[in-house]
């Protein structure tokens, strides 16, 4: 069997190549134009699931089948980790005893390109018996889902990036972004702070990311401190005997002085150098952190200061009180970078 040719897979190739880029400029287009037609009832969707959370005490609930029930389950664990309560309800199942999972505290969110699936009206009935907003979001205006829905995020008609206009490529990625959208404004409502984003994220990388100092540190009472006083043959028995790479300098062990490390040592290195008084050889207003502050903001202080080479920061209280030591080392180690 022959193989094909150097130049018939070059042509192959570019036709790949071709094909992807308009893809990916098709679908752009499509974000381009949603976000051209946000309107009044986008601010209306958001105020009305932010109430949800803080008067009714109730739950987003996204519905949607095929592709849709694909990026609600997507947009269920966007929301539900930046501090909306949500989960999916397939519709088909509602149909079959889950719209007990609806109550009436609740908002609907009932995704559908065409608006028109069959499965949906049960849960969009079951909505205007209880008196259940629904939010619908749909590119057909004179759709079942639009009439019916309290508030209306309507998608802009835009073709698929699929040559035969079938497979949902623009329209899904259109609906991610909408979803992603309500979610980013609902979490600036309630100005989510990086610590409350942790709650919900206290595993994998990104819970690394949201530890804080205190949690990595060294406490006080495991890291060597001097008085200034006191001489270098001192400092560096204390030195190399925690093998911390750093030895705090303080008089009442609270104030902070200075710091001793390994390229103090170096960069003083000389015949009297353990004669000498350690307030002569300490840096002297080292960098500092709090013992509240996220590790990474440790990190970058130590990764990102130019023209020094920092390896350590001393951990300081709401006092500014020492309260404990963290390394480079030890952030790397669990995984903050």
């Amino acid at each position: 069997m022959s193989q094909p040719s150097k130049e018939t897979n070059d042509n192959m190739t570019n036709d790949d190549l071709a094909i992807g880029i308009k893809t990916i400029q098709i679908e752009a287009e499509g974000l381009t134009k949603l976000a051209e037609s946000l309107d009044d009832n986008f601010t209306q969707a958001v105020e009305i699931i932010h109430n949800m959370k803080g008067q009714r005490l109730g739950r987003l609930i996204i519905a949607g089948i095929g592709k849709s029930g694909h990026i609600s389950k997507k947009l269920v664990a966007t929301l539900a980790s930046t501090g909306t309560p949500s989960f999916f309800v397939h519709p088909g199942e509602a149909s079959h005893g889950d719209l007990g999972m609806v109550t009436k505290n609740d908002v609907v969110l009932m995704i559908s390109n065409s608006g028109e699936n069959p499965e949906l009206s049960d849960l969009i009935q079951y909505t205007k018996r209880f008196g259940i907003p629904l939010i619908g979001m749909t590119s057909k205006r004179d759709s079942s889902l639009a009439k019916h829905s309290d508030i209306l995020l309507l998608m802009p008609v835009m073709p698929e990036a699929c040559p035969n206009g079938l497979a949902p490529t623009t329209s899904t990625t259109m609906t991610l972004a909408l979803g992603d959208a309500l979610a980013v404004a609902l979490l600036e409502r309630m100005k989510l702070t990086p610590e409350q984003f942790g709650v919900f994220h206290p595993g994998g990388k990104l819970g690394k990311r949201l530890m804080h100092v205190s949690e990595i540190m060294h406490a006080i009472e495991d890291v060597p401190i001097i008085n200034s006083q006191a001489t270098m043959d001192q400092a560096i028995l204390l030195l190399t005997s925690h093998n911390l790479g750093c030895v705090i300098v303080s008089d009442d062990g609270k104030t902070l002085s200075g710091v001793i490390t390994d390229g103090d040592l170096k960069r003083h290195m000389s015949a009297k150098l353990l004669e000498q008084p350690v307030h002569e050889i300490m840096s002297a207003s080292p960098k500092t952190i709090k013992s509240d502050d996220l590790a990474v903001q440790a990190l970058n202080i130590m990764t990102k200061t130019q023209g020094q080479y920092i390896t350590s920061l001393v951990a300081t209280d709401k006092d500014g009180h020492i309260c404990g030591l963290i390394r480079l080392q030890d952030c790397l180690q669990i995984g903050i970078s």
